[in-house]
């Protein structure tokens, strides 16, 4: 009897040690899962190292934007009051919209293209050459100035068609207008030569005497007028290469009537004779105080070619000028025509 109780006393005792022992292993493994996280944590968690390394670590600069713009002259603004009167209110004028035409109405329409030469003696306004707080009193420099602005809301139309089917951005106008960036030699503050740079030449502006006007002639059965209305503007330049070779005249791009004509009713005209009698580029453009040979039309013209290309007219620029004269007296007659006196 007393055997069999100290076997039964044996087996507890090693079933107490077996449980013992499994517990204290269990404990083990939750501490060492413990101590992983916690060290994960802490890894996660910056430290004040590396917090100040990033702090002081200073961010990429940014990148500048490519500023394209047109080489003009600058223009200083007058810092008093520089005329006598206040004419202030007088450049801000708006424009009136234009009258409306009923396609049905408009018995009569043909499309010309006129060239204004402005070294002739009624065109020499457009290169008056003084300077205003508004800029350069030159027409030229009103276009470009006008371009120029980013807030004008006006767009450039490529040279090579004149329907206004591709818009130009201010580099392409810079480069038509002056031409391409040159390599000139720079200096050091001390004089020493230290490499080259890309940079444009100046805008000549006296270089541009002629431009290209497009409109449109209808005549209106409803009120029974004959409505000149302009379309675009182009200014012309004489076209030479870098080796001196004259490529001929070449229109730079065309800017479309409508867009500008709210700025050209700001603008004043110079007016030598009459310093009372006030008008605007928009003044003179839609009352024609201006003139202009016809270069080409769409009357009787099914190639639609310019006059100076016609066969038989290529070689004889009076033949050329007689033509447009012709198509001015044509235009004329028609509306005299439809009169009874």
């Amino acid at each position: 009897m007393k055997t069999r109780m100290l076997k039964y006393l044996f087996l507890a005792v090693l079933f107490c040690g077996y449980t013992v022992q499994i517990h204290a292993q269990k404990r083990k493994s939750v501490k060492r899962t413990n101590t992983k996280t916690k060290t994960n944590i802490q890894s996660s968690v910056p430290t004040a190292d590396t917090t100040l390394s990033a702090v002081n670590t200073p961010p990429p600069p940014p990148v500048a934007p490519a500023k394209d713009s047109i080489p003009l002259p600058v223009v200083k603004k007058s810092l008093r009051p520089d005329e006598a009167v206040e004419s202030s209110p007088l450049k801000e004028r708006i424009v009136l919209p234009y009258e409306h035409l009923r396609a049905d109405d408009a018995v009569y329409r043909h499309r010309l293209w006129r060239e204004i030469d402005t070294r002739e003696k009624m065109n020499q306004v457009f290169s008056y050459s003084a300077n205003e707080d508004n800029g350069n009193q030159r027409f030229i420099s009103i276009l470009l100035g006008a371009l120029q602005d980013s807030t004008s809301g006006i767009v450039a139309f490529s040279g090579a068609d004149d329907r206004f089917t591709t818009p130009m951005t201010t580099s392409e106008i810079a480069k038509a207008v002056v031409g391409e960036e040159v390599d000139v030699p720079d200096y050091d503050s001390l004089g020493n030569l230290i490499g080259t740079k890309k940079k444009r030449n100046d805008v000549n502006l006296d270089s541009f005497y002629k431009f290209h006007v497009k409109e449109e002639v209808i005549f209106d059965k409803e009120s029974s007028r004959l409505f000149w209305r302009i379309l675009g503007i182009a200014p012309v330049k004489n076209v030479e290469t870098s080796t001196g070779v004259k490529l001929g005249e070449a229109e730079l791009f065309w800017v479309y009537y409508p867009d500008i004509k709210p700025l050209l009713a700001k603008h004043d005209v110079y007016n030598g004779k009459n310093f009372g009698g006030r008008m605007t580029w928009e003044d003179l453009f839609e009352n024609r105080i201006f003139t202009a040979r016809i270069i080409k039309s769409t009357m009787d013209n099914p190639r639609d070619i310019p006059i100076k290309n016609t066969p038989g007219l290529s070689d004889n620029s009076m033949l050329q000028l007689y033509e447009g004269e012709n198509i001015k007296e044509k235009i004329f007659n028609y509306e005299q025509d439809l009169w009874s006196y």
